[in-house]
C-alpha cells in the first residue's frame, strides 16, 4: 500500500531496456487542457471515456466552481466544459466529494462514477464516498452513500456487466479483520453491485488472506469477473482473483513468492483481456532487476493461473493498460523518463513520468517522456478514442495543476462498443465517427437487419440470428469501419 509515497521516494533505477528506449517520432504529443483550479485540478486515477456524442468525459477530484471536484466534457480537439461541480454554498458535499475515478458510459446513455469522500454517512470524517449517475448535460443523482460497513473511498472506475448492473470496488471498508488492521492499517475492502436505480448489494468483503485493497474489475469472455488487489494474499503483496456474479472469490495468484518480488508486487489497476483469453496488467513495485521501492512490471496472466513478466518497468505503472487498434499495449508510469524539471527530480531524480508501448515479442519502448511543462505524474490510464488517437491525463504539471493530452500515432479510426457482449436479438450500441449515411452493420459477417443511425458518432444495431463472436463492421459512405476488439455473442 505504498503507491502515493512513490511520488516522493522512488529511486532512479531504470531497466536497461527502458533507459535505452527513445520516443518514437511517429507519436505526435499535444497538451490539450491545462487545469487551473476553476476548471478542476489534479485528475488522478481516471481514464477518460468516450460518450455517444463523440466527446470525452472525465473527472477531477478537487476545486472546480464549488470547490470539491468536477465532471467535465471535452471535445477531441481539447475544448473543455465543466458539466457538474461537487459541493455547495455551505461547503458541504451531500452528493459526494473528490471524484477520483473515471466514469463509465452506461447502456442507458448516462455516465456512472464514484467519489472517495462525501455522501450522507457520518461514520467517516468527511463522508465515506458515493456512487453517482450523471447525464451528459450534467444532471447528477446520488445512487449510494457508503457507510464504512459496505466500503470506504471507492477509487476505481465502475464497469457495466452483461446483466446491466454496475460493479465496483472499495479499497478499504467492510468488516474490520485482524489481518487488515495490522497489515494495512484498516479494513480490507469490498466488491459491490449496484443497479441504475441505486439498489446496492455488497458482494464480497476481503479478509486479507484472499487479498486486500481491490482495484478495478473486468468481466471476461467466460462471464466471470477478474481483478487484482494491491495487498494481501499468501505473501502480503497482492493477488489476482476471479469472482462469480454472486461474489464467490477464487485467488488465482499471489505476488512476491520470491525475494525482491521478480514477478512484481502491489498491482494497482484493473486487468485487460486479449482475444486469445489472456489477461494483461501492471504492478507498481517489485521486478527482479528493479530496486523494490522503485519497481514495477507489466505482466501476462492466464485464466489457469500462470503469470509471465513481460517487462520490468521500474517506474511505478499505476494505470491499466490499453490494447490499441495496432495490436500494441500502451500504458503510463507516474515517474521515470528524462524530464529534468526540478519539480520531478529533486533529491531522488525520479522524473516526471512516461507513456510507453509494449509491442508483440515483448518489445518495450517509450512513446513520450513528460517534462512537467506538458504534464507530470500520469497516474491514470490511456483511452484510445474511435478516431484512433490516444488520450490521457496527468495529475500535476502543465501551466496549472494537471493536464489532458493526446498521442497521435496515425492509427486508423474504428468502431467501439458500450458493452462488448450481447445476445441475439439484443440491441447494441456502437461508437465511432462518420456514421451518417451508414448502409450496413454486420456481426462477424452476418448482416444486421435492424440498425439505427442515431448520430454521426452513434449507431444502435440488433444482433442478428446466426451471428457469432467476431469483428463488427459498419459500412459508411467514406468506407468500412471495423471494431478494434471482437464482439462476444452470448449463448
Amino acid at each position: 500500500m505504498r503507491v502515493r509515497s512513490l511520488l516522493l521516494a522512488l529511486a532512479a533505477s531504470l531497466l536497461i531496456l527502458l533507459a535505452a528506449a527513445v520516443s518514437s517520432a511517429a507519436q505526435a504529443f499535444t497538451t490539450l487542457v491545462d487545469f487551473d483550479g476553476p476548471n478542476g485540478q489534479q485528475p488522478t486515477y481516471e481514464s477518460l471515456v468516450q460518450g455517444t456524442d463523440g466527446n470525452l468525459y472525465g473527472t477531477t477530484p478537487s476545486v472546480g466552481p464549488n470547490g470539491y471536484g468536477t465532471v467535465f466534457k471535452m471535445t477531441p480537439s481539447g475544448t473543455l466544459t465543466t458539466i457538474y461541480s461537487f459541493g455547495d454554498e455551505n461547503n458541504s458535499f451531500p452528493n459526494g466529494n473528490a471524484p477520483s475515478a473515471g466514469l463509465v458510459l452506461g447502456t442507458d446513455g448516462n455516465f456512472y462514477g464514484t467519489t472517495i469522500e462525501g455522501g450522507s454517512s457520518t461514520l467517516c470524517s468527511g463522508g465515506c464516498g458515493t456512487v453517482f449517475k450523471v447525464t451528459s448535460s450534467g444532471v447528477l443523482a446520488t445512487l449510494h452513500s457508503f457507510d464504512s460497513t459496505d466500503g470506504v473511498a471507492p477509487r476505481a472506475a465502475l464497469i457495466e456487466g452483461t446483466d446491466g448492473n454496475y460493479y465496483g470496488t472499495t479499497p478499504s471498508g467492510g468488516p474490520n479483520t485482524a489481518y487488515c488492521n495490522v497489515a494495512v492499517g484498516g479494513s480490507c475492502g469490498t466488491i459491490f453491485k449496484i443497479t441504475s436505480a441505486g439498489e446496492f448489494t455488497n458482494l464480497h468483503n476481503f479478509q486479507g488472506t484472499d487479498g486486500a485493497g481491490p482495484n478495478g474489475l473486468l468481466q471476461a469472455a467466460d462471464g466471470y469477473f477478474y481483478g487484482t488487489t494491491e495487498g494481501g494474499g499468501a505473501y502480503g503483496e497482492g493477488t489476482v482473483f476471479r469472482m462469480t456474479a454472486a461474489g464467490a472469490i477464487t485467488t488465482l495468484y499471489s505476488f512476491c513468492a520470491q525475494s525482491n518480488c521478480p514477478d512484481g508486487a502491489d498491482p494497482f489497476s484493473a486487468l485487460i483481456q486479449a482475444s486469445n483469453g489472456d489477461f494483461y496488467g501492471t504492478a507498481v513495485a517489485g521486478g527482479g532487476m528493479c530496486d523494490y521501492a522503485s519497481g514495477g512490471t507489466v505482466f501476462k496472466f492466464t485464466a489457469e493461473g500462470t503469470l509471465t513478466t513481460l517487462a520490468e518497468v521500474c517506474q511505478a505503472p499505476t494505470a491499466p493498460l490499453v490494447r490499441a487498434s495496432d495490436g500494441n499495449l500502451y500504458g503510463t508510469t507516474i515517474t521515470g523518463g528524462n524530464g529534468h524539471n526540478s519539480w520531478c527530480t529533486g533529491d531522488f531524480d525520479t522524473g516526471c513520468g512516461t507513456a510507453f508501448k509494449l509491442s508483440p515479442g515483448e518489445v518495450f519502448s517509450l512513446v513520450h517522456t513528460f517534462d512537467y511543462t506538458d504534464g507530470a505524474s500520469p497516474f491514470g490510464g490511456l483511452l484510445q478514442a474511435t478516431n484512433g488517437i490516444l488520450y490521457g491525463t496527468t495529475e500535476f504539471g502543465g501551466t496549472g495543476t494537471g493536464t489532458v493530452y493526446s498521442l497521435n500515432a496515425d492509427l486508423a479510426a474504428f468502431v467501439a462498443f458500450v458493452v462488448p457482449a450481447g445476445r441475439v436479438g439484443q440491441t447494441m450500441q456502437l461508437l465511432g465517427q462518420g456514421f451518417t449515411g451508414t448502409t450496413s452493420v454486420s456481426f462477424n459477417g452476418v448482416a444486421a437487419s435492424k440498425f439505427t443511425v442515431v448520430s454521426d458518432t452513434y449507431v444502435m444495431a440488433v444482433v442478428p440470428t446466426g451471428a457469432t463472436t467476431g469483428t463488427v463492421v459498419v459500412d459508411t459512405p467514406s468506407g468500412s469501419l471495423k471494431s478494434n476488439v471482437s464482439f462476444r455473442v452470448i449463448e
